[in-house]
């Protein structure tokens, strides 16, 4: 599959770091392969961090900071899961790196969003 999913990509506008020049160009295919790329499996809490992100951009047209993730987290998986520690396990490069890239943001200009 990484194959096809380096070959996914190929067509896709990205800047020099790899993010998405158009977030509207995302989908769930271009995350699988993007995550691929970073060296991550797009399992279900991953998944689900980039979703959230993907819903609060398209309502908001901003990447919700880590906060809010973290709150995100708290509700779904408890308070115990819902750390910075597992965010990072999530998304080693941290959140605004490796998250906001999957779900087809643009860099965030300042990646406070790890704070």
């Amino acid at each position: 599959m990484q194959g096809s999913d380096s070959g996914l990509l190929e067509g896709v506008a990205r800047d020099e770091e790899g993010y998405l020049l158009d977030p509207a160009m995302w989908t769930p295919a271009l995350a699988e392969a993007l995550a691929a790329e970073d060296g991550l499996e797009l399992d279900a809490s991953r998944l689900e961090i980039v979703r959230f992100v993907r819903e609060r951009f398209e309502r908001t047209e901003s990447v919700p900071e880590a906060r809010r993730v973290l709150a995100h987290m708290r509700t779904l998986w408890g308070a115990e899961q819902a750390t910075r520690r597992a965010l990072y396990r999530l998304f080693p490069r941290g959140y605004g790196q490796q998250a906001c890239k999957i779900a087809g943001m643009r860099k965030p200009r300042k990646l406070m969003l790890d704070v």
